[in-house]
C-alpha cells in the first residue's frame, strides 16, 4: 500500500470517527435538550418573580452549599448577573457535553435592548438538572 493510500484510509477513518461522536453528541443534546432549559428557564422565571427558594432549589448541591440561602443567592445574582437576573428575551443557541457537564449557551437580551452571552453549565442529581454555574460575556463580533 502506498503512503497516499494509507493517509487517504487514515483520514477516510477518522472521518467515520468524527461523524459517530457528532452522531453521538446530537443524539445527547436531543434527550437531554428539554430539561436543561426547562432549568434554566425555570430559574430565570423564578428570578423574574422574586422567589429565591424557587431559584435556589435549582442551583446544584455545590452552587447551595457555597451560598447557603435563597436571599443570599438571590443577592449575587441580583448584583453580578443582572442580565440573568431580568432579561426581557432569552434565546437558547449551542449545547455541548464536557466531562459531565452539559454547556448551554443562552442570549440574554436586557430591557434596554443590550445583549449579553451567558453560559450555563448543569448536571443531573438524582435524575433532574441542576444549574451548576454560569459564565455571562458580550457575545462574540460585538463592537466594544
Amino acid at each position: 500500500m502506498t503512503r497516499q493510500a494509507k493517509i487517504t484510509r487514515l483520514s477516510a477513518g477518522l472521518l467515520a470517527i468524527a461523524v459517530l461522536a457528532f452522531a453521538a453528541a446530537y443524539a445527547l443534546k436531543s434527550d437531554n435538550q428539554e430539561g436543561i432549559r426547562a432549568a434554566i428557564t425555570a430559574q430565570i422565571e423564578a428570578f423574574r418573580r422574586d422567589d429565591g427558594a424557587a431559584a435556589f432549589a435549582i442551583a446544584a448541591p455545590e452552587i447551595q452549599a457555597k451560598f447557603g440561602s435563597p436571599k443570599s443567592f438571590m443577592n449575587m445574582v441580583a448584583a453580578t448577573y443582572p442580565q440573568v437576573y431580568r432579561p426581557r428575551r432569552v434565546d437558547f443557541l449551542d449545547s455541548m457535553e464536557a466531562d459531565g457537564r452539559f454547556l448551554q449557551k443562552v442570549l440574554l437580551i436586557d430591557h434596554e435592548g443590550n445583549d449579553a452571552l451567558a453560559v450555563y453549565s448543569l448536571v443531573r442529581v438524582d435524575g433532574v438538572w441542576r444549574i451548576s454555574g454560569c459564565i455571562v460575556s458580550e457575545p462574540p463580533g460585538k463592537a466594544v
